[in-house]
């Protein structure tokens, strides 16, 4: 778990700072490790990459999980504290695309995007509830979150402009715009 643990901490490191030169040799070297080591850990330089993204995800449902708040407050929480784990992860987490769209990994089970689901789903139900849109629509509402709250756009946010705070705060409110856009469809 050690070895594992440097490998993910190095491979943040790099993709933070010099996200063109995170390559496995890179990473291992940073690690302190032998790149075969760090290949048998991590087959593939994807996988350590999902590996690391997981990592934050997994910090984020924690979170939630933890939470007493409900409703839009329980949300707005998690934002916030999304956009913080962002102010420290993003720049090597917009290094980490797949190339499938978010429903097609949702419905197949992708661990990362399973730890999405659990992270917001609780934040994303209660808003649906408080705002009377079926729960039905919960994974659309999903898709719309992973879409307006994309580590792109929200680092994008927080290194140009100078009211972030603001900004964020105009994203949740369409959000919840988007959200009432589902209609009470049942």
């Amino acid at each position: 778990m050690r070895n594992k643990r440097k490998l993910l901490n190095a491979a943040g490191e790099l993709l933070r700072s010099d996200p063109h030169n995170a390559s496995m040799p890179a990473i291992a070297e940073k690690a302190q490790l032998s790149v075969a080591t760090a290949y048998r850990y991590f087959p593939t330089l994807e996988e350590l990459h999902n590996a690391y993204l997981h990592s934050v995800l997994v910090n984020l449902r924690d979170y939630t999980l933890a939470s007493n708040l409900h409703g839009k407050k329980l949300f707005e929480n998690v934002v916030t504290r999304w956009v913080q784990l962002l102010e420290t992860y993003g720049p090597a987490m917009v290094q980490v695309r797949s190339k499938e769209g978010f429903l097609t990994r949702l419905r197949s089970g992708d661990e990362v995007i399973r730890t999405v689901h659990d992270a917001w789903e609780r934040p994303i139900r209660e808003v649906l509830r408080e705002l009377g849109v079926s729960e039905e629509r919960f994974e659309f509402a999903l898709l719309f979150y992973n879409s307006m709250f994309d580590p792109r756009e929200i680092n994008d946010i927080l290194e140009n402009s100078e009211e972030a705070t603001e900004a964020i705060k105009t994203l949740v409110n369409a959000y919840y715009g988007a959200l009432r856009g589902l209609g009470p469809e049942t």
